[in-house]
């Protein structure tokens, strides 16, 4: 199975070229089939350094958005834009490692066969400072409390699912938070494994405690709503019985 990796990326000059050069190194050509990066309107030399770069990496690809829209709505253009059935994702400061990759999506089934529809990664040894470590508890003991997706870590950027799941959900604005509680709640099957969690090489983060927090109460009143309101029945087609033939 071929991927399409989507790295959404805003004034992450310091960080992506090595983001890239290490994707390309650990994960193998027959798995990468195109690495997409969407810059989301950056305002340093973001786009330059990947450009400069794509003449060596032909399956490398540069979106720009025209306007700051986010990092999910950067996810979404990416995965628009994408050419295969399997969607990866990294987050663009550098802290998720691509050599996790491989494993994700060797736990993933195929589209249209069944099977585990997303792999998330759990960060087992966050390398954050211990504000965030302790917020990011505390955020995913409420989710799970409130949703029931029974996801460690679905803050976590080191992801693989399929791309025609992804594109059954409503989309909002911090949807790439909730992706495990809403394919759930479409009937696909997750599953979550430890992940590589590295420090922050270059620039700062583009989050705070309190913005994510604001944030975050408004979306999970949403998606608790939607998961009560839809209805994701299984399907099977049938087919017409064969007439009896009389023997002569």
């Amino acid at each position: 199975m071929k991927i399409s990796l989507i790295i959404p990326t805003f004034n992450e000059e310091g960080n992506i070229p090595s983001l890239i050069e290490e994707s390309f190194a650990e994960i193998p050509a027959k798995i990468l089939g195109e690495l997409i990066v969407v810059d989301d309107c950056s305002t340093d030399g973001t786009v330059k350094a990947i450009e400069a770069l794509q003449s060596k990496y032909p399956k490398l690809r540069c979106l720009k958005h025209q306007t700051n829209a986010g990092q999910s709505a950067s996810m979404r253009t990416g995965i628009i834009a994408a050419r295969f059935d399997i969607i990866a994702t990294l987050d663009g400061d550098g802290q998720n490692d691509p050599a996790d990759i491989p494993n994700l999506v060797a736990k993933l089934g195929k589209p249209g066969e069944g099977g585990v529809a997303l792999v998330g990664g759990v960060r087992t040894k966050r390398k954050d400072t211990g504000s965030k470590r302790w917020a990011s508890k505390a955020a995913n003991w409420i989710r799970d409390t409130v949703l029931r997706d029974n996801c460690p870590d679905t803050g976590c950027g080191t992801k693989t699912y399929w791309r025609e799941a992804y594109l059954r959900l409503p989309f909002f604005t911090s949807i790439h938070r909730y992706l495990p509680a809403l394919f759930q709640t479409y009937g696909y099957k997750c599953e979550y494994v430890p992940v590589n969690d590295r420090p922050r090489m270059s620039g700062v983060s583009k989050y705070n405690n309190l913005n994510r927090a604001l944030i975050g109460i408004h979306d999970l009143v949403g998606v608790s709503w939607l998961r009560r309101r839809t209805i994701a029945p299984e399907v099977i087609e049938t087919s017409a019985a064969p007439k009896n033939v009389k023997k002569k």
